[in-house]
């Protein structure tokens, strides 16, 4: 899931944490007292002081009732309808549409039958009747879509050009939802999407994601948290602990099993404060009647755990991107019962319960060795019921995983694949591969945060329909799972359209709908571009890739490169044209309708790859004037390189959405110190360059596996990059040797270690979108 089958695998600053004023006022030294011996029924009370926001109801090493409603995924064994608190719902509500909030009376209808909501109501008084507080907003999002005809969009809105007084709806609508579950959030999420983000950040999140459907989300923010304070309890000390665990930027992987320790040390005031974070998160999807996916143990240790612990065997794990992978805890061995029951008693002590858990044992690549999978999984599924009587099990399904042995000794109808690989491969038969276990068709439209146009959505409709319709389905719900997201509000809008739209969906009215509600108003140049980028990037076909090719301007530079992820397609997946067409019609739309955020966000990166495709006729040119040894054709190509890469850096530069200081600066914040601000700075950097250490940056291919176009980035490292390399050409031409040897892994460690101070200025966006879209227009146009 981090990665392509084939391979080994922003946010706004936060307050700065408050100094004890006793000590400062007494002068007498105060002695903290380590968390490690709070007892876990206290730890949320202590967790409650970390951040603004309710404690928990109650914490106890015991099973405890859940924290506000937490509803019982279909399949668990579903309690009969109960009535709810819609407060929640008001709350996201007004945050949604502060100046229409007032005019939809929300009306809680357990009764109504699982997902389900009814849309009526005269002009400015409209009522939507849901059976939970989430579908609720749903229905709210059907009606600004399909009545109002406005987007809110992840990126981008157009809400500014509601009425003053709501439109009717003509006739009352009501709309179940066609599967069960609809799930969303990567593993990588956290580490691509921003790992320094605020509360209100994801609070954002998850009311984009209830207006759009979805019910079950991943919460990975303070996952660390538990592991933690657990492992305390099995012989290791708190520094021991913290050395083992990643930057935050990196916390993904580790809680896949693939790497440990890189990025860091956390402080434990920054564990407590991200698990405060993490626990607001779980409750504020409790309240919305969603539920809170929170990671599972299924035996990640650290370093020499058996020596410490008797009776525990533990099966090293190997190689992962040249990261030693962390050891297996034997599932079979009775040592694995005692750290499981420690690890979900601290986890309800933080999180509260819940009844769905993430668990992927043997993640690209692990090692078995003399452990029995079977006997394995059934420890790992008790253990989890131990804790949770009935909880749902989910699981990815990528490369080789979920393996047969894994589901032989699981109760399947307790478990969930989400599969990555819907859309990416040909000939699948997902019944026949995981014997009738029940799955969420998924997609993975996005690896690393990479900032490219597209993805597989014809794809999407023709097979959800059909594996819907197969005699003998499994099909149970959908999984949205781009690495990152926030970067393709066309994908994320018709995805989780899937599971809400009553029958089969038109692939160009779906594209022709969304053009005329993404501004606001029906307009032909907007319909014009939308269609254009439906037939190119938004057209792609199944077969070998999930995901569009990204730009070679963030590519280690090259003559020949075709991609700047190693994994990425090598070459162009759909009609360059289309893009450009579209950036030509998107400057044409009226005037009046050019003012929203997501007109803006979808100019400035339409913009971006018509511009980043270009990069890959640009180079060519290039090289052929190199081995032509034109020196006179060389420097005037690389300058017209050059030249786009600084029209590149302006132009993301001008969307809030696309800009280096932004994430950066959230690092930052985060940090008690200068040295633990650069640490996280180092932390947040390096995901985007080398990812990794030398060995795993270049012998594990990880280098620019996040790269991104993004405002400061461009300018920072990709540009100066391709400038080293120019001038190594130009050298090379004029004394006719060979290019001097550069040595790229230093030149980007380089970058990452810098400790830049990004102002405020360096934050907010700069220049005007129209203006420079408008430029990149003419270029391309002149380049022919």
């Amino acid at each position: 899931m981090t990665n392509h089958p084939e391979r080994p695998a922003a946010g706004s600053a936060r307050p700065r944490p408050r100094r004890r004023a006793a000590r400062a006022a007494s002068g007498t030294r105060v002695r903290p007292r380590t968390l490690a011996a709070v007892p876990a029924a206290l730890l949320a009370l202590a967790l409650a002081a970390a951040l603004p926001g309710p404690a928990p109801a109650r914490a106890a090493a015991a099973p405890q009732p859940a924290l506000a409603p937490t509803p019982t995924p279909h399949g668990t064994g579903a309690d009969a309808p109960r009535a709810f608190d819609a407060g929640p719902a008001r709350a996201a509500l007004r945050r949604l549409l502060p100046r229409h909030a007032a005019q939809f009376t929300l009306v809680p209808d357990p009764a109504a039958g699982p997902d389900t909501f009814t849309v009526s109501g005269r002009a400015g008084a409209i009522t939507v009747r849901g059976s939970t507080g989430a579908t609720l907003l749903t229905g709210v999002g059907w009606y600004l879509q399909h009545v109002a005809g406005v987007d809110i969009g992840w990126p981008g809105e157009s809400t500014g050009m509601l009425p003053a007084r709501l439109p009717a709806v003509p006739a009352p609508v009501t709309r179940s939802a066609r599967v069960p579950h609809r799930y969303a959030l990567n593993d990588t999420d956290d580490g691509y999407s921003g790992p320094y983000r605020t509360f209100a950040q994801h609070q954002r999140q998850i009311d984009l994601l209830a207006l759009h459907g979805v019910n079950e989300v991943f919460v990975q923010v303070g996952a660390e948290y538990p592991y933690y304070r657990a492992f305390q309890r099995f012989g290791y000390t708190a520094a021991e602990l913290r050395a083992w665990i990643p930057g935050p930027a990196h916390q993904s992987w580790w809680l896949l099993q693939n790497l440990s320790g890189f990025g860091g040390p956390v402080s434990e005031r920054v564990m407590r404060e991200r698990a405060a974070v993490g626990r607001k998160i779980a409750e504020q999807l409790r309240g919305l009647g969603m539920t809170p996916v929170l990671p599972g143990y299924y035996g990640t240790v650290p370093p020499g755990f058996a020596a410490r612990n008797p009776g525990a065997a533990t099966v090293p794990q190997g190689d992962w991107a040249g990261f030693e992978r962390p050891d297996w805890l034997d599932p079979s061995s009775p040592v694995f019962a005692k750290v499981a029951a420690a690890y979900y008693a601290e986890q309800r002590a933080v999180f509260g319960d819940s009844t769905m858990y993430r668990m992927s044992p043997l993640h690209e690549g692990g090692t078995a060795g003399p452990v029995d999978v079977r006997a394995a999984s059934g420890a790992v599924q008790a253990a989890l019921h131990a804790a949770h009587p009935g909880a749902l099990w989910a699981v990815l399904g990528w490369q080789d995983s979920p393996r047969q042995e894994l589901l032989a000794g699981t109760d399947t109808s307790k478990l969930l694949i989400l599969d990555g690989l819907s859309d990416r491969y040909n000939r699948l038969d997902r019944e026949a591969r995981w014997g009738g276990a029940p799955y969420a068709l998924g997609t993975i439209y996005n690896f690393g945060g990479h900032t490219t146009v597209g993805a597989n959505t014809s794809v999407w409709l023709d097979r959800f329909a059909a594996w819907r319709a197969k005699e003998d389905s499994a099909l149970r719900g959908t999984a949205y799972l781009p690495e990152a997201t926030g970067t393709n509000p066309a994908a994320f809008d018709l995805f989780t359209d899937l599971a809400w739209e009553p029958g089969p969906i038109d692939h160009r009215a779906w594209f022709a709908a969304f053009a005329a509600r993404r501004y606001g108003r029906p307009d032909k140049e907007a319909a014009a571009a939308w269609e254009e980028l439906r037939k190119g990037p938004y057209s792609t076909s199944s077969g070998l890739w999930s995901e569009s090719q990204d730009s070679l301007f963030t590519a280690r530079p090259s003559l020949t490169a075709a991609t700047a992820a190693y994994w990425s397609p090598r070459s162009m997946r759909y009609p360059a044209d289309s893009v450009r067409r579209a950036l030509d019609h998107l400057l044409k739309v009226d005037p009046r309708l050019r003012g929203s955020s997501a007109y803006r966000f979808d100019l400035v990166d339409t913009a971006r790859q018509a511009l980043a495709n270009h990069s890959r006729v640009l180079l060519p040119r290039i090289r052929a004037a190199y081995a032509a040894r034109d020196l006179a054709a060389f420097r005037e190509l690389t300058a017209a390189w050059q030249d786009a890469e600084r029209r590149l850096d302006a132009l993301a530069g001008s969307d809030p959405n696309l800009r280096l200081g932004t994430w950066l600066s959230a690092a930052r914040s985060w940090g008690a110190d200068r040295a633990e601000q650069d640490r996280y700075e180092y932390d947040a950097r390096s995901i985007l360059s080398v990812w990794g250490r030398r060995s795993t940056s270049e012998g594990g291919f990880l280098h620019d596996y996040a790269n991104r176009e993004w405002g400061g980035l461009v300018r920072e490292l990709y540009a100066p990059r391709w400038a080293a390399y120019f001038a190594s050409l130009e050298e090379a031409l004029v004394a006719g040797t060979a290019p001097r040897e550069i040595d790229w892994h230093a030149f980007e460690e380089e970058w990452a270690r810098r400790t830049t101070r990004h102002s405020s200025g360096a934050q907010a966006p700069a220049g005007d979108p129209y203006a420079l879209a408008s430029g990149v227009a003419r270029l391309l146009a002149d380049a022919g």
